[in-house]
């Protein structure tokens, strides 16, 4: 088998990809399914109504060509997407855009004839008598019978030639029954005619399966979207010169200058140049980020204001908008546990409702004597049943759903997170660049009249390399107050100590503990231990700063709490969750913290490798745990929970190892992506409901006559239409506050 087959490997296995053509309804896609896992070598097979997709797992000797002549034999077309992914510019055209002009121009031309047939209706029985009247409602119903009807026909015969049946055969079944018992009367000179039973029915359907391509169409937008933000050229900087060329021409490695208002065309590193640059299409967030020499961009995003230079590290498929179009295709092709029930009835739906049409037929001719309402009944049987809707319950939620988390930076990986964040009581978050920003900061400096203070510290703490002395110095140098140094010496532990240049004269200055003022020989006055005291009450690292022989002040240095901690937790506990916090940090600064942000518990001093066994404590105590957390640490934690979320500004390992995945270092996302899920699993579960409901209700009502072969084939269409509707609302989630106070239904 060609390598470029290939989409993925898994063990000893490989992933296939393919487009499916002939589905028309969910036992279609039930059948190629049954018929993919039934081939030797072939471990499993999940095929998708709405997007018409086949994914299948096989081993390696298994050849496509084999699964493709399978899948043939039973009437569908199987076409292997090269290398499991579409380019950039197939993706990107609606799919759905040919089906949609093919059924308009039919619902077009079926629309004169189906009025006619209802002005027929409105003129009562005793019209029928007149010849032209009926000799015209042949000649209308022909055409549409034939014409109009064709699809129906056409899907129904290739069915019928390899012994298969589906919704079009049960379509075609009926309808012909209801045009040749029309014939037949007309020609015995009968007055029952049920031609306008045939235009009707294929009217409402030709208008159902058009308002059904169109919603499938804007079900799958957000692929399409995703990949159209994508540029179509780079300026490369080749021989000192800048040159445009296709995107696809460039190489790992490439300079590219970015001017204001163009997209960056690669994910790269900036060489020099500085500028806002808007990344609301991969984080949801719309503040333009900053970003300087030694800063990294990604493809896609808009840059704002100054020229960028940057180097190339990620083109194509390894591009981070490549990969999320690829997490969100793999997530759409999922199925949760409930569709699977779904597909199970969809594949023996079709003759079960045969039977019943049958016995229908058998039952009204039997004790009711009147055979032609027994075949009306059957026709709006065969009509009614179509389990179209059920088909697309499921898989176009999905689509929905994991297209607006992509808008709003959010990555399901899944169908199965959407049914496990049901389950979540517990949300344990990592601090460390979760809660917190990861990165030591200036809080407070004290006394704060005392401007040497600072200055000194930073310019001590130029020449170190600690977290801790970093912050002080960036802090110093925000300020203006850096000071130079003659010469330097760090304590490992302790602190750091240097000469500081003022006018003409150096002086001593001692950064660091208690311990290290005091073997120093400086005295640390009461009011500053106590201001030191209150400071590393609050969670804060409290370093002394001295010369002449005593502390002169005290600068706290503390990893702050990321904007939206606060309002995170308390929407998360507002939906009914425990919310954890998980650090290395000792009891008391983990204490403020958890204080500050109103946690309902807290771990401390935690070593990296045991979170996952504090993970673990949690699910033997019988919690349902979810795990945020960003760093390489964090993985097995986040593979040990039963949902784990990582923050896309972490590592590739922690990302990996997540269900969902986060574009952005916002804790609010959680929220978000937590009712996301789960309004698209109930989203899901409305649309099963109204489908199987539907057929629950409607079939036996046909079968007893109380259905109307033309109502039975409008409310038929329209089943469909309503369940892809219902999930488009999906695209409304996260708009006008839709998603910012919680539904009892959603905790």
């Amino acid at each position: 088998m060609d390598s470029g087959e290939l989409h993925t490997v898994q063990g000893d296995n490989r992933t296939l990809d393919f487009d499916v053509e002939g589905m028309t309804c969910g036992s279609c896609a039930a059948r190629v399914q049954r018929t993919l896992r039934g081939r030797p070598g072939v471990t499993g097979a999940a095929v998708n109504f709405a997007t018409n997709r086949a994914e299948v797992t096989a081993e390696p000797d298994v050849d496509a060509a084999e699964l493709i002549a399978a899948v043939n034999a039973i009437g569908y077309d199987l076409s292997l997407i090269d290398g499991g992914r579409r380019d950039a510019e197939e993706i990107a055209v609606d799919p759905y855009e040919r089906d949609q002009r093919t059924w308009l121009i039919r619902v077009l031309a079926v629309a004169p004839a189906a009025a006619f047939m209802a002005i027929t209706m409105l003129m009562g029985h005793d019209a029928m008598a007149n010849d032209t009247l009926r000799g015209a409602m042949l000649a209308v119903a022909i055409p549409v019978q034939f014409w109009v009807g064709w699809p129906f026909l056409r899907e129904a015969a290739r069915r019928a030639r390899r012994l298969t049946a589906n919704m079009d055969t049960l379509i075609s079944v009926g309808t012909l029954a209801a045009f040749g018992f029309s014939v037949y009367q007309l020609a015995t000179g009968e007055m029952d005619l049920y031609f306008e039973t045939a235009v009707m029915i294929i009217a409402f359907l030709s208008l159902g399966r058009y308002l059904e391509a169109r919603a499938k169409g804007r079900a799958g937008k957000a692929i399409r979207a995703l990949l159209e933000l994508g540029a179509k050229e780079a300026r490369v900087v080749r021989d000192g010169a800048e040159v445009m060329v296709p995107i696809d021409e460039v190489m790992v490695g490439d300079v590219v200058r970015v001017r204001p208002g163009e997209k960056v065309p690669v994910d790269g590193d900036v060489l020099s140049g500085s500028s806002a640059v808007d990344e609301s299409m991969l984080t949801g967030e719309s503040v333009p980020i900053d970003k300087g020499p030694g800063t990294k961009v990604t493809g896609a995003t808009v840059n704002a204001s100054g020229v960028l230079t940057i180097r190339a590290s990620a083109v194509g498929a390894d591009s981070v908008l490549a990969q999320i179009v690829r997490l969100v295709e793999e997530a759409q092709m999922g199925k949760a546990k409930i569709q699977r029930l779904a597909d199970r009835i969809s594949g023996i739906f079709v003759p079960v409702v045969f039977g019943i049409a049958f016995a229908t037929v058998v039952g009204w001719t039997l004790v009711g004597g009147t055979p032609s309402e027994g075949l009306l009944a059957a026709v709006a049987v065969l009509i009614i049943a179509c389990p179209c809707a059920l088909g697309l319950a499921t898989p176009t939620a999905i689509m929905v759903g994991t297209g607006r988390g992509a808008d709003l930076g959010v990555l399901i990986k899944s169908t199965d997170v959407l049914e496990r964040t049901r389950d979540i009581t517990t949300i344990v978050f990592d601090k460390t660049g979760t809660l917190t920003r990861g990165e030591m900061s200036v809080t407070d400096v004290e006394p704060v009249d005392e401007d040497d203070v600072l200055g000194f510290a930073g310019a001590v703490e130029a020449h170190s390399e600690h977290p801790i002395g970093a912050a002080i110095r960036e802090a110093a140098r925000r300020r203006g107050q850096v000071a130079k140094v003659a010469s330097f010496e760090a304590f490992a532990g302790y602190g750091v100590r240097g000469d500081v240049v003022a006018t003409d004269s150096a002086t001593t200055v001692w950064v660091g503990r208690r311990k290290l003022m005091a073997e120093a020989g400086l005295v640390i006055a009461e009011t500053l231990e106590e201001s030191a005291e209150r400071l590393e009450s609050e969670g804060k690292t409290a370093v002394f700063v001295g010369w002449g022989g005593e502390a002169k002040g005290v600068v706290a240095v503390a990893d702050t709490i990321k904007d939206g901690s606060r309002e995170a937790v308390s929407e998360l506990r507002s939906m009914g969750l425990s919310v954890v916090m998980i650090t290395g940090d000792n009891s008391r600064t983990a204490d403020a913290i958890a204080h500050s942000l109103g946690l309902d518990r807290v771990l401390s001093e935690v070593l990296p490798q045991d979170k996952v066994n504090e993970v673990r404590r949690l699910q033997e105590a019988g919690e349902t745990v979810a795990m945020v957390g960003d760093g390489v640490n964090d993985a097995p934690a986040l593979v040990q929970a039963d949902l784990g979320v990582a923050m896309g500004t972490g590592t590739d390992v922690a990302i990996e190892a997540s269900d969902l995945t986060l574009m952005s270092g916002d804790p609010r996302k959680v929220t978000t992506a937590i009712r996301l899920s789960r309004r698209t699993y109930r989203t899901i579960v409305q649309n099963l409901f109204w489908a199987f409901g539907y057929n629950v209700a409607a079939i036996p009502a046909a079968a007893f006559g109380l259905l109307n072969p033309i109502v039975a084939g409008a409310a038929m269409a329209f089943s469909s239409v309503s369940v892809v509707t219902n999930s488009l609302r999906l695209r409304r989630f996260g708009r006008s506050g839709t998603n910012r106070r919680p539904r009892r239904e959603e905790t």
